[in-house]
């Protein structure tokens, strides 16, 4: 009876001390619910202002600057008190009216600013998209080749779906030549290599499919941080391998929009249907064309 007894009593410690435990955990959860409850009443009737971000990919893998030409342009108009997310991409072969430098093809404008002064390319982009689009950019992000494979791969790669056959013959390969790429039709995963080719082949259409595969590449992107678990991971890329002066602050502004957006952004490429020709020969925005999209959604 005696052994009995004694089983019993440690039985009973156990559960306790389960239960005890199970009780932290239970309050732990309901903390952590209450906590992300009353921030998101906070978010929501406090909205942290409009951001307009500048995402800049570089034409470049040797890691020494970020002083080259961008092979891709994006803006992306962040309105936290409507939890939207809208993405504009300007094709490289635009040209804008640059302060202090006139006409000027938009994949230079980097390399002109740098120039003047390192890390002086975003600001001389962002001053050339305010005087042409009246667009007040409050944010940049810069990255290369490698940054943008790092990314990439740092998410577990990306799902894309193909919506026809791509080959390209004249693919620029790392050694100065060329190589051909092809990529079949329909869903398939991308690593970060393959991704960048994707974003990168121009060949087979145009510029303006390009700027609309990079697009399809941000959102399979934002896609995939919709997973907590990427994000350590992802934010040491960001501070490694990328120029930006995005705050902690701003990333917190950002995530709710881009979450409940993720892979659905309102986007916009500057395709022929919002160019104009001039008689120097220079493809240029269509101003009135482009001003009914971007009112309300950049500032």
């Amino acid at each position: 009876m005696q052994q009995f007894i004694q089983q019993a009593k440690t039985r009973y410690k156990q559960s306790n001390k389960r239960g005890r435990i199970g009780l932290v955990l239970l309050m732990l959860a309901l903390a952590a619910f209450f906590c992300a409850g009353f921030s998101t009443v906070l978010y929501l009737v406090f909205p942290p202002p409009h951001l307009d971000i500048l995402i800049l990919g570089l034409d470049d893998r040797s890691g020494a600057s970020f002083a080259g030409r961008t092979d891709a342009i994006l803006l992306l108009g962040v309105d936290p008190a409507r939890l939207e997310v809208n993405v504009l991409s300007l094709p490289r072969d635009l040209f804008l009216d640059v302060p202090g430098y006139g006409m000027q093809r938009i994949n230079t404008i980097n390399v002109l600013g740098e120039q003047e002064e390192t890390g002086g390319g975003p600001a001389l982009l962002a001053a050339s998209i305010a005087q042409n689009f009246g667009i007040e950019i409050d944010r940049y992000l810069r990255l290369d080749f490698n940054g943008f494979v790092a990314l990439i791969d740092a998410v577990g790669g990306i799902m894309i779906d193909v919506e026809r056959v791509i080959v390209d013959d004249n693919y620029p390969a790392p050694d100065g030549g060329t190589i051909q790429v092809r990529f079949e039709s329909g869903y398939q995963h991308m690593d970060g290599e393959r991704a960048l080719i994707y974003a990168r082949t121009r060949h087979a259409d145009d510029d303006y499919h390009r700027a609309s595969r990079q697009q399809q590449v941000l959102a399979a992107l934002s896609e995939k941080l919709r997973n907590p678990r990427y994000w350590p991971e992802a934010l040491r890329i960001l501070s490694s391998a990328m120029d930006t002066n995005l705050t902690i602050g701003d990333i917190l502004a950002i995530a709710p929009p881009a979450a409940l957006n993720a892979g659905r952004f309102d986007q916009l490429v500057i395709n022929r249907d919002y160019i104009l020709g001039t008689a120097s020969g220079y493809a240029v925005p269509n101003y009135e064309t482009i001003a009914p999209w971007l009112e309300g959604r950049f500032e």
